[in-house]
């Protein structure tokens, strides 16, 4: 495994886009047909894509920094992160704000939703991992402690109240509480740091003891539902998340197999890298379409509640369609800004110590 990307991580993202996008999309349905076992499996595939967001997302801080440190860009790196980490929590801002009237309401731009809780997690785990990119193995058994303290103290975290409320749960409107879902980071980051060693069956064989702990932990239900105070089970426990991630690391492992063992690049495997690679656009401009009326028109406005299901497929084509040239768009005039050459500009490694320049 090469300093390139692990384009099975970009397949979990774009993946996980278009699995956003349809669940999303389910607004168009009719609603009497939103009930039967159909839309329950639905339901069930819609629950993994933020754990398979912030999960990648976790995996590639992980994997950029300790690549940054073993490059002599340990900075550097950490100061284009930094960057990158402004623009998603700047869009999320922007999306808060065509949402709801943030210049005569400010409070609500405090208001947590998915790119905030990746935007903010990432931010918080930064320097933990920027310190210890030089020990990849040392950051990977961090990182998991870390995952596994947040998922453990998370059922407690519903009773905090007061200004950490935002964070720890949804008392104040809060959508992704840092507690539980910052998990996710710390556990993808463990699976980042193991690809960071370059043995691809050393990362698989990481991501099958994730997903075995998960299974153990699912397994145990019952108990974990009851060893805690009363909670919110669907939401907190440690038990339910076990679930969530034993299914993404079962992805995750395909992917990496199927990286493997079909190189070649088709329409379908490019759409998808599309979405992959440029995922925060693709967020915002599925919003745009679906919910965000421009001369009276939007997604929502023209066929909100009022689809059979083979409209709906019709219009998720079309909407996927729509965000996938939005995007594109977007990615190319990004590539061309200043931010975008700043971004794609070689990491300059630190210059070597005095001591040891030629005279």
């Amino acid at each position: 495994m090469t300093a390139a990307r692990i384009r099975a991580f970009d397949w979990l993202r774009g993946i996980a886009v278009l699995v956003m996008i349809q669940t999303h999309s389910l607004v168009l349905l009719w609603p009497g047909l939103r009930q039967g076992r159909f839309f329950e499996w639905l339901q069930r595939i819609d629950g993994l894509v933020a754990p398979a967001f912030i999960f990648s997302a976790g995996f590639s801080l992980a994997l950029v920094q300790v690549r940054g440190a073993a490059s002599g860009a340990r900075a550097a790196r950490v100061r284009k992160t930094l960057r990158r980490l402004g623009e998603v929590l700047a869009v999320a801002t922007l999306v808060n704000w065509m949402w709801f009237p943030l210049l005569r309401e400010p409070h609500y731009i405090l208001r947590f939703d998915i790119l905030h809780c990746i935007g903010l997690g990432l931010l918080i785990a930064l320097p933990i991992f920027a310190l210890l990119s030089p020990w990849p193995r040392v950051l990977r058994w961090v990182a998991f402690v870390l995952g596994a303290a947040v998922f453990g103290l998370a059922p407690l975290a519903e009773h905090v109240r007061g200004p950490l409320a935002a964070l720890c749960n949804d008392s104040s409107g809060t959508v992704f509480p840092l507690v539980p879902w910052a998990g996710y980071v710390y556990l993808g980051a463990s699976a980042g740091a193991t690809a960071a060693l370059g043995d691809a069956r050393e990362l698989a064989r990481w991501v099958a003891a994730l997903m075995l702990l998960g299974l153990l932990l699912w397994l145990q239900t019952d108990a974990l539902a009851h060893a805690y105070p009363p909670h919110e089970f669907w939401k907190t426990n440690p038990a339910n998340h076990a679930q969530r991630w034993t299914q993404v690391c079962g992805i995750v492992l395909l992917l990496l197999a199927a990286e493997q063992l079909w190189p070649a690049r088709n329409a379908v495997v490019k759409l998808v890298e599309v979405f992959g690679t440029s995922s925060l656009a693709a967020y915002f401009w599925h919003l745009n379409l679906l919910y965000f009326r421009y001369a009276g028109f939007s997604f929502e406005a023209a066929w909100g509640q009022r689809s059979s299901w083979a409209r709906y497929w019709l219009l998720l084509a079309l909407l996927i369609a729509g965000t996938c040239a939005l995007t594109w768009l977007t990615d190319l005039a990004y590539q061309l800004s200043p931010l975008g050459k700043a971004r794609a500009a070689p990491l300059s490694p630190r210059p070597p110590p005095a001591s040891a320049r030629p005279a």
